[in-house]
């Protein structure tokens, strides 16, 4: 049996070993955020802190975009790793659970029965790595990844997606922004998280000003 530091580091070195080579949007430096982002909002959440930490460090380790769109590659991965290292059951559910229902596609389904004060933190802590400068970066990168392009203003963002429109989309990188990132901010559930997007939020609403005005060739 790990002692919990132990099982930290085992999984962080399982994590690492198995995003190599990933996106850079969702590499292992976007999980290591993810952490740093979950431990920061745990320190004013009532939550178990090892629950948040090994959810944190393997929310993304089988992205479905990367997986041909399959959500159970993940959960499954998580769970083996899991009971490979003995870890208690309970933990193992629970951990699963979250990696199952944290994703900003699942909010399209209204009747997602999962929810726990530990994947509320997780969740809050992935969003915030989606927003701000960071978040930016990652919307631009993966843009790029999928050979997206930047902007086009005859596509508009469709703001009454279903959940496959959102899976399938390839619409310009700049619409993501209206159909995900600016919406996360009305969508954290501590008051730690909500605190953090309220500025990254507003460093996104001027980073579009600023777009558009050199689109237009105004500054």
């Amino acid at each position: 049996m790990h002692t919990t530091s132990q099982l930290i580091i085992t999984t962080k070195t399982f994590v690492k070993q198995e995003l190599k080579g990933a996106e850079g949007g969702h590499d292992w430096f976007h999980v290591e955020r993810v952490y740093k982002n979950t431990l920061l909002i745990a320190k004013s959440e009532p939550v178990d802190i090892l629950i948040v930490s090994l959810a944190a460090l393997l929310h993304d380790i089988a992205d479905p975009k990367f997986h041909k769109g399959d959500e159970s590659i993940g959960p499954k991965k998580a769970r083996e790793f899991l009971l490979e290292n003995n870890v208690d059951s309970k933990v193992i559910e629970h951990v699963t659970q979250i990696i199952e229902n944290i994703s900003f596609k699942n909010s399209f389904d209204l009747d997602t029965s999962f929810t726990s004060k530990e994947m509320e933190v997780v969740q809050d802590a992935d969003r915030l790595d989606a927003i701000g400068a960071v978040g930016i970066a990652r919307c631009f990168n993966y843009g790029g990844f999928k050979n997206r392009p930047l902007y086009n203003p005859e596509v508009k963002p469709n703001l009454k997606m279903t959940k496959s429109e959102y899976k399938a989309s390839e619409a310009p990188t700049i619409n993501h922004f209206y159909e995900k990132l600016l919406l996360l901010k009305d969508k954290m559930n501590t008051k730690t998280g909500r605190r953090i997007a309220e500025k990254r939020h507003e460093f996104m609403e001027q980073y579009l000003k600023q777009f558009y005005a050199e689109w237009e060739g105004k500054v």
